[in-house]
C-alpha cells in the first residue's frame, strides 16, 4: 500500500489551508505517516511558499482498533468473548434480555436491523481537516476511495451512555468475522464486530458476544428485520 511522505500545498500566513488549494503529493513506502508542520521561512514570503506536511509529528497516539489482529484475537479468547450464531442471538435477545449492538454505520443500520437492536457506529466518515487528516484523506484518494473512515473516537462515550458495564451485549456487523481457526485463515479474520468487541472488553464490559455471520446471515436466515426512514 503506497503511503504519504510529505504533502506540500500553497501557505497563507493567516491561517492553515483550504481543502480546494492544490496539493502536492509524495508518494512512498508502506505506511500513511502522519503529518508534522513545517511553516515558511519568514512572515513575508510570498504565494508561492508552501506549507509542508511530513513526518510524525502530529500523528496521534495508535487507536485500539489498529491494534494488531493477533493480540486483539488473544485478548477476546482471554476474556471468553464467544461467538453465537444468529438463531441463537435471537433466542438470547428474547429470552435473556441480551443487546444487539450494530456497529455499522448509521446508514447500512437505517436500510435493516434486526428489531430492538441499537446503533454505534464504530467507523464514521473522517470529519476533521488537521494536516494528518487531509494526509489520510488523500491516502484514501490515491486508491480511489473518496470517503475515507476512521474510528469513532466517540464510540465507548456513546455506548456508555446506553449501555452499563454489566449489559449482555452481542456485537454485530455486516458479515462479521471470525476467532475460529481454518486452513486458509489460521487465526480467523478480523471485523468491525470483532474490533468493537475487543474495545469494549478494554473499556471494562463483562459480557460481550460476538454475532457470528453478521446482520447479511441475520437476513439471510429470515430473521426479523425492520427499518427506518428518513
Amino acid at each position: 500500500m503506497a503511503s504519504l511522505t510529505s504533502i506540500a500545498t500553497p501557505y497563507r500566513s493567516s491561517s492553515y489551508p483550504s481543502s480546494s488549494q492544490a496539493l502536492r503529493v509524495k508518494l512512498a513506502g508502506n505506511t500513511l505517516f502522519s503529518a508534522g508542520v513545517r511553516s515558511p521561512a519568514s512572515s513575508s514570503s510570498s504565494s508561492s511558499s508552501f506549507l509542508t506536511i511530513r513526518s510524525a509529528a502530529t500523528k496521534p497516539d495508535k487507536p485500539a482498533a489498529e491494534v494488531d489482529w493477533r493480540q486483539k484475537r488473544e485478548l477476546l479468547l482471554e476474556k471468553r468473548v464467544r461467538s453465537v450464531d444468529v438463531k441463537e442471538a435471537l433466542r438470547l435477545q428474547k429470552e435473556n434480555n441480551f443487546v444487539i449492538l450494530d456497529v455499522r454505520p448509521e446508514a447500512e443500520y437505517k436500510e435493516g436491523h434486526p428489531p430492538g437492536a441499537i446503533n454505534v457506529e464504530m467507523y464514521r466518515l473522517i470529519r476533521e481537516w488537521t494536516p494528518w487528516d487531509i494526509a489520510r484523506r488523500l491516502g484514501f484518494a490515491f486508491f480511489g476511495i473518496f470517503s475515507g473512515t476512521e474510528e469513532n473516537p466517540e464510540f465507548i462515550k456513546s455506548v456508555e451512555a446506553k449501555l452499563d458495564k454489566e449489559a449482555k451485549i452481542i456485537v454485530a456487523c455486516s458479515s462479521a468475522g471470525t476467532m475460529k481457526p481454518t486452513q486458509n485463515l489460521p487465526e480467523g479474520q478480523q471485523s468491525r464486530s470483532l474490533i468493537a468487541a475487543y474495545v469494549l472488553v478494554l473499556n471494562g464490559y463483562k459480557n460481550v458476544f460476538h454475532l457470528e455471520g453478521g446482520i447479511y446471515t441475520w437476513s439471510k436466515e429470515g430473521l426479523p428485520i425492520e427499518s427506518e426512514e428518513d
